[in-house]
């Protein structure tokens, strides 16, 4: 069963470039036996008239998903780039966005998938999954609970470098104060080479991919829910050494302009 935290339902998830296209979609928090597997559980949910599709832009973060859907599992590796998928018909997803913890466990070098989405022979969890989502009652807390019992079976506790792995991880995305590598060696207590070591294995990014993973998440972030403020004042707050750096590493990873991209997120 679930536990009692919060369902967080948003329509402004940090990570997807335009939330205001998404279709129906939550974020529930991991039961309790598996929250050191999984930081939430996402499921979409869309219906779209014949002939129309919905481009969803993401920049992910920094992880692996296993994502059941109706006709497969599939594994979505770490990306580098921002990504999209195109929505036809009607359907559904649950995914659940790894912790490093949980990663050796299904994927052996989690680098080799890196910009890719394979497809994972796990016909039980498919189907465990799929029945919760196409029966009666609350699809959602049983699609959870099944998803999260397939994992809780499946992946011994985690050691104390897989621990310490989740805890990197952990730190990278929410201190806005580690800016650099050595940020995050200093925070951690562990020399440079043993934090690369850990990202490699368990992510399968450097560190420094990571941090400016969550610092692009956070400016695209600032740019749709504050458009008014000064593009400078937002590179600055994000510890960017001026505007250029960040507008030259918006536009690398994204392929978009900050002013382009603040003009297309905000407009009805």
């Amino acid at each position: 069963m679930t536990s009692g935290k919060r369902l967080e339902d948003s329509r402004h998830p940090r990570g997807v470039l335009y939330p205001a296209r998404l279709p129906t979609f939550a974020r529930i928090p991991p039961p309790e036996p598996v929250e050191q597997f999984v930081r939430w559980f996402w499921i979409p949910e869309w219906q779209l008239q014949p002939g129309r599709s919905s481009r969803q832009h993401l920049i992910a973060f920094p992880a692996c998903n296993l994502v059941v859907e109706p006709d497969g599992v599939g594994l979505a590796g770490p990306t580098t780039r921002a990504s999209h998928r195109d929505l036809t018909g009607t359907g559904w997803g649950v995914g659940a966005l790894l912790r490093p913890a949980a990663v050796p466990h299904l994927v052996a070098d989690p680098a080799a998938v890196r910009d890719t989405y394979q497809r994972m022979d796990l016909p039980d969890l498919h189907d465990l999954v799929c029945r919760a989502m196409t029966g009666p009652g609350d699809r959602h807390r049983h699609a959870v609970d099944a998803f999260a019992g397939w994992l809780a079976a499946r992946i011994p506790p985690p050691d104390r470098e897989a621990l310490l792995a989740n805890e990197m991880a952990t730190v990278i995305d929410s201190d806005p104060e580690i800016r650099t590598v050595k940020d995050a060696t200093v925070r951690l207590s562990i020399p440079a080479r043993s934090l690369q070591r850990l990202a490699g294995r368990y992510v399968g990014l450097t560190p420094l991919a990571m941090i400016r993973r969550r610092r692009l998440q956070e400016a695209a972030e600032r740019l749709r829910t504050d458009p008014d403020t000064a593009l400078a004042d937002v590179a600055a707050d994000l510890g960017y050494s001026d505007h250029a750096h960040l507008a030259n590493e918006f536009r690398a990873v994204l392929g978009l302009t900050l002013s382009g991209y603040r003009r297309s997120a905000t407009e009805p």
